[in-house]
């Protein structure tokens, strides 16, 4: 199964009032396994940044006057995510700035689900804790993941962080240990770029006892009766 964590961050909130994208970010997983496989683009998106847009990213006009624009990265791009499932948090936003971009060089309404399918991290998120916060950094802090080098938003680092939140909401991390830092790219934005290494040892595969099959099916019960829902056996069915 092969899946890409996407984050994109934007001029504005609002596509239908002319807001463009001016970063992507996405990695991959296969298998639920972190390849060190990654998009990473800044654009040009010929128009303004609003300065509330700046003071969430930090992106700058200035930084985005040399940049390519979307129409020289849409193949690269497209070919990347071609047949795969998107993971998004809040999928809505990105997909319909990404359905913009795509509509704006001549290609049909909704031509970013005809290319792949998507999976909405919040709408997942809000099933599994209803009435609870779950931006990103509310759900890093409710699965113990690290995000304190995370000052500013940055797609490439935000889809970094919730390819890890996807993985434990969804059953655990299946690729631990990798190497994560932050480092500075020439327009000096941070970058997480946790690489798999390739002589790293393949996890070993340890089987439940039946006792401990057991424990859980009781823990599903639990889960599905104070919350009506157990995703596990949804995703499991």
């Amino acid at each position: 199964m092969r899946q890409i964590v996407l984050d994109t961050e934007t001029t504005g909130i609002d596509p239908r009032q002319g807001h463009r994208i001016i970063e992507i970010g996405c990695v991959e997983l296969i298998n639920r396994r972190l390849t060190g496989n990654h998009f990473h683009v800044y654009i040009n998106p010929q128009r303004e940044v609003e300065q509330e847009a700046i003071a969430v990213h930090g992106i700058t006009n200035e930084m985005l006057a040399d940049k390519p624009l979307f129409r020289d990265v849409a193949e690269q791009f497209e070919e990347f995510i071609r047949g795969a499932q998107l993971v998004i948090h809040n999928a809505p936003f990105d997909v319909g700035f990404m359905d913009h971009e795509f509509l704006m060089l001549g290609r049909p309404e909704g031509v970013t689900r005809s290319l792949c399918t998507v999976l909405d991290t919040l709408q997942l998120a809000r099933q599994l804790h209803p009435g609870q916060k779950n931006n990103l950094d509310a759900l890093c802090r409710r699965y113990g993941i690290d995000n304190s080098h995370r000052q500013l938003h940055g797609a490439l680092l935000d889809a970094e962080i919730l390819a890890d939140v996807y993985l434990f909401m969804t059953g655990g991390q299946t690729a631990l240990n990798l190497s994560g830092h932050a480092s500075q790219n020439s327009e000096g934005q941070g970058e997480a770029i946790r690489m798999l290494p390739s002589d790293r040892k393949p996890l070993k595969i340890v089987q439940a006892s039946a006792d401990e099959l057991e424990e859980h099916e009781r823990r599903l019960d639990l889960i599905e009766s104070n919350s009506g829902v157990c995703l596990w056996r949804q995703l499991s069915d």
